[in-house]
């Protein structure tokens, strides 16, 4: 008589279950913080699981359909460590613009100097005029 591996058998389905909705838990974690569209063909893709289980998996199909409806189609949101906050964008602006201020102080500077040394140059280089003698009244 053959032995009995039903419990066996069940507990390795459970667990092979359970393993699949981990990666595609995991799957969906990192195309969400690369900033990919998430949908229910990346996400089965990445995580190498069918669609049909996303879509039956009440838990998945939820959070999935969350983050499909927060982001326009067509649009690529940038990953959650390149979004920048308000503050962030002020002061780079505000260093941008000091940076601006200094290369126009500079700039002008050069400029000046540019001139003064052309102006030397050619001075030293224009012959000096012939001296001339200056002739009296005519009568």
């Amino acid at each position: 008589m053959p032995a009995d591996n039903r419990a066996a058998l069940a507990a390795a389905t459970r667990h092979r279950a359970e393993t699949t909705r981990q990666r595609a838990r995991a799957a969906l974690r990192r195309l969400d913080l690369a900033g990919t569209p998430i949908t229910f063909a990346a996400v089965a893709a990445a995580a190498d699981v069918s669609r049909s289980l996303l879509y039956r998996d009440s838990e998945l199909h939820t959070e999935i359909s969350r983050l499909r409806s927060r982001e326009p189609l067509g649009q690529h949101r940038p990953p959650a460590v390149e979004q920048t906050s308000d503050s962030s964008l002020k002061q780079r602006l505000e260093t941008a613009l000091e940076d601006n201020r200094e290369l126009r102080a500079e700039n002008h500077q050069l400029r000046n100097h540019v001139a003064q040394l052309l102006g030397e140059q050619r001075a030293a280089t224009t012959p000096t005029a012939p001296r001339t003698q200056t002739i009296g009244p005519c009568s």
